[in-house]
Order: C-alpha cells, then structure tokens, then sequence
C-alpha cells in the first residue's frame, strides 16, 4: 500500500502548527497504525529530519495514551477500537490520510499530536477513588456484592480514560469519562463512604478545567473504544443530583434544624 499523509506539526504550546504532507510508501496491510507511523519515523530520522511526536505505551489497546484524530475521527472511527488496534488494511490503497491531536481547550497541544490530558487527572485526583481499606486481594471474595451492581461497576470500569469522549463531542463535554469514573465507585459497597463528595469533587473538577456542557448527541459512545454507554451519564446526572439536595437540605442533627 502507498499512502499520503497529512500530519499535524507543531514544535510546542506557544507555537502555531500545520498539516504538514508525507508519503508513506509498502506500508503493509497487517501493520497497526502506529506501526505505520513508527516506520514513517524511521525515515525521518534518517533523513536528518524530526520524528512524529505522538504518545503511546501498551498498544493493546488499554492504557489510553494512542490519542489522535484520523480523517476526522477519533481513534479512526472503527467501532470499539484504540489507534494502536487499528490496522492499515482498513484503508485503500493511494487513500490520504489526514491525522490530528485531540481538539479540546481543555486538552492543549504540546507537540505534534500530544496533547495535556492532565484535566483528567485532576478529575480523578477530586473525587476518583476509595479512602477505606479495602484488604487484599482475598478479602475481596469475602464481600458479597450482587450480580447487577457487579456487571454495572465493571462495564464503567473499562473506561480507559483516553479523552475520545471530549474529542468528539461539539461541547467538548468530559461527561462521559466522568460518569464512568463516578458510577464505578458508586456501584461497589467501597465507595459509599465518600459518594456525595465524590460527584461533586469531580464535577466540580471537570467544570474547572474548562469541559464543554453535555447536550447528549451520542458523539461520546460512537467513538468510545470500550463502548461506554450514555446510560452512564444518566447516572451521573442522578447522583449529582442526590448529591445536590442531601447537601442543600441535610437531615436533622447533620448541618439542618
């Protein structure tokens, strides 16, 4: 396969960047795209030029980091797919490919297609985790928690954080990783202590870091890679709300008459 790239250069922050157009030559079916671009790097480097700055670490598809655009969609648009799972047989043989960081405010660029994801972890670092001993690993067998709580915790689990959700999204709305992160804990006995705080720490967070509002288009889901459901905002949106009233109107003997 040969194909023509156009890549989104940009030396740092403070600098103004551009589609910048390169050939990719035999680039084989069966490489992941970000094989494809490692030897397209190659190249670079050994013709004295500068690499492609673009992030990633496991490249299975579970840590997140592969975040770009390609031909207008995040991650590629395959269904349920990392830029890292994605492979070059599903593009056409003199196709043009144009690839792009992550367009949010809250998701500066800092090079090429690395952008601050930051923001997300100060959402976390609000409200996203237990402060109760939770034991080993054992222990854990000892806690009885039922079949649908279980599924539930853990379909909001998969959420691997990889910031598609604002991408895609018009409002740039972090709704999404949110309500993952916030119906995770919500869900497990662990995490009642601190649930009220939890939602409005984090919310709090997201609407700090400058994420668009939620208008529920479906962008979020389309593109998510675990296929995080829009039920998730939902919940969001009522523990937000229970949240809200238990600390507007406390009960007797807790802040009210």
């Amino acid at each position: 396969m040969n194909l023509t790239l156009k890549v989104w250069r940009q030396k740092d922050a403070r600098t103004e960047g551009r589609l910048v157009t390169y050939q990719a030559p035999n680039v084989m079916p069966d490489m992941s795209f970000l094989e494809m671009l490692d030897v397209l790097n190659e190249d670079l480097i050994a013709k004295g030029e500068e690499p492609i700055a673009f992030d990633s670490d496991c490249r299975e598809g579970i840590c997140g980091t592969c975040s770009m655009i390609i031909n207008g969609l995040a991650h590629g648009g395959m269904r349920g797919t990392t830029v890292c799972q994605l492979h070059m047989r599903h593009f056409r043989d003199g196709e043009t490919i144009v690839i792009e960081p992550w367009r949010a405010r809250a998701f500066p660029v800092l090079k090429d297609l690395i952008t601050d994801r930051s923001a997300f972890d100060r959402i976390i670092q609000a409200g996203g985790f237990v402060s109760v001993n939770t034991g080993g690993a054992p222990d854990a067998n000892a806690l009885p928690i039922g079949r649908i709580e279980a599924d539930t915790a853990m379909d909001a689990a998969a959420c691997i954080g990889c910031g598609a959700c604002v991408a895609a999204c018009k409002n740039a709305s972090a709704m999404l990783f949110v309500a993952a992160k916030v119906s995770h804990l919500a869900a497990l006995p662990q995490g009642q202590i601190e649930r009220e705080q939890r939602v409005l720490g984090m919310v709090k967070a997201m609407d700090e870091a400058g994420f668009g509002n939620c208008t529920v288009t479906g962008s979020c889901e389309a593109v998510c890679p675990k296929e995080i459901s829009l039920d998730f905002i939902a919940r969001l949106n009522r523990e937000y709300g229970k949240a809200i009233l238990k600390n507007t109107f406390p009960p007797a003997g807790k802040g009210g008459d």
